[in-house]
């Protein structure tokens, strides 16, 4: 399979874990933190997966990169959390960043 899909699979996992997190209360209300716990435990055997192929340090920067813009993104869609300017302005930033770093770089794995 698709090592690139692979790690999409792996973010996607985790911004839902990490968004259940939020909706945990502290691991107090049992959906959420269940959620929270199998969204981990797949983000993490996913990531594991691409990394028999891609560095670590691309598959890492993808990871932290696009999971930080997409988390941004669902605490302003499903908290209401504010974005400000200089919000939007870093998170263009971030995928500047993943988009340079897979189009020019060549330490990634193709």
């Amino acid at each position: 399979m698709n090592q690139w899909l692979i790690l999409g699979g792996a973010i996607v996992a985790e911004v839902i874990a990490t968004s259940a997190l939020k909706a945990s209360e502290g691991f107090s209300k049992l959906a959420p933190s269940i959620i929270t716990a199998v969204g981990y435990l797949i983000a993490f055997y996913l990531l594991s997966l691409t990394l028999r192929v891609i560095p670590v340090g691309i598959a890492y920067a993808i990871w932290s990169g696009v999971g930080t813009v997409l988390i941004a993104l669902a605490g302003w869609a499903l908290y209401g959390q504010k974005l400000d300017i200089a919000a939007v302005i870093g998170m263009g930033l971030i995928v500047s960043g993943v988009i340079v770093l897979n189009v020019f770089s060549t330490s990634s794995a193709h």
